[in-house]
């Protein structure tokens, strides 16, 4: 005779707020990855463009897309499945209270991250991954470009992560729980950059998710994210060997 334990497959509401975060993030980080990895999309720049303009115009658009389905696509689905939540449910508002812890923190964390980005940015193994946009001569509308993908890349990164993903697990099974799942996956989403970047997600994760949960919103975590890319990114520019921006061109 076959036996078998008997179990409770019964849904809550519970269930369900945290459920759908964890979906929602797990689908709409796939969605981007698959679709900012796909060779089929990228060799269709290539074949229209010269390689400086397919890079800049392929990477410019894998942030969007980046914006797109961690931002925009989970926060439509949350209105739509997790009704009756405000924009400031997922810290997508200003705290008036917070506003000046917000700043401080702000401030403190970039005086930390941007020396520790800038050693790794001249290292030789981040040229690999940094500046994304491989274009050999870069010009002042590449370097905007740049600055303003990451930015509305992080926007989106954030919001899922720190928005989506964490106030609702916070509220449906604890702030420690939810910390704990934010930092794996936040730490694992860094694995193909390399074991130093998926390390030194798991404190900066834990520490902006802390501070994300104390001032009620998101943009602590963004505008830091943002201060450590732009750093990294730049000083990669900067060092690396084979491409050139006319500001340090030398004459």
């Amino acid at each position: 005779m076959i036996h078998y334990l008997e179990t409770n497959f019964t849904w809550n509401k519970t269930d369900i707020k945290t459920i759908i975060p964890l979906s929602l993030t797990l689908i709409c980080f796939i969605t981007y990855w698959f679709i900012a990895q796909s060779e089929t999309i990228k060799s269709k720049f290539y074949a229209e463009n010269s390689p400086d303009a397919a890079s800049v115009k392929h990477i410019f658009f894998t942030k969007v897309i980046g914006f797109l389905m961690m931002g925009i696509m989970p926060l439509i689905l949350c209105i739509i499945l997790l009704k009756n939540r405000s924009l400031a449910y997922y810290g997508l508002t200003i705290n008036p209270s917070t506003t000046l812890f917000s700043i401080v923190w702000i401030v403190i964390l970039s005086v930390i991250v941007m020396p520790l980005a800038y050693i790794s940015g001249k290292k030789p193994k981040n040229f690999d991954n940094y500046p994304q946009i491989r274009a050999k001569h870069w010009t002042k509308k590449i370097f905007i470009i740049n600055l303003l993908g990451w930015a509305i890349y992080l926007f989106g990164y954030e919001f899922l992560f720190r928005g989506v993903l964490l106030f609702p697990l916070s509220a449906s099974i604890g702030i420690w729980p939810a910390i704990t799942i934010n930092v794996v996956i936040y730490s694992a989403t860094h694995i193909p950059k390399g074991l130093e970047e998926t390390i030194g997600a798991i404190p900066l994760g834990f520490v902006l998710c802390v501070l994300t949960l104390l001032s009620g919103t998101i943009w602590i975590a963004f505008f830091v994210h943002v201060v450590l890319a732009w750093t990294n990114s730049l000083t990669a520019l900067k060092f690396h060997p084979e491409i050139e921006y006319y500001k340090w061109k030398k004459k």
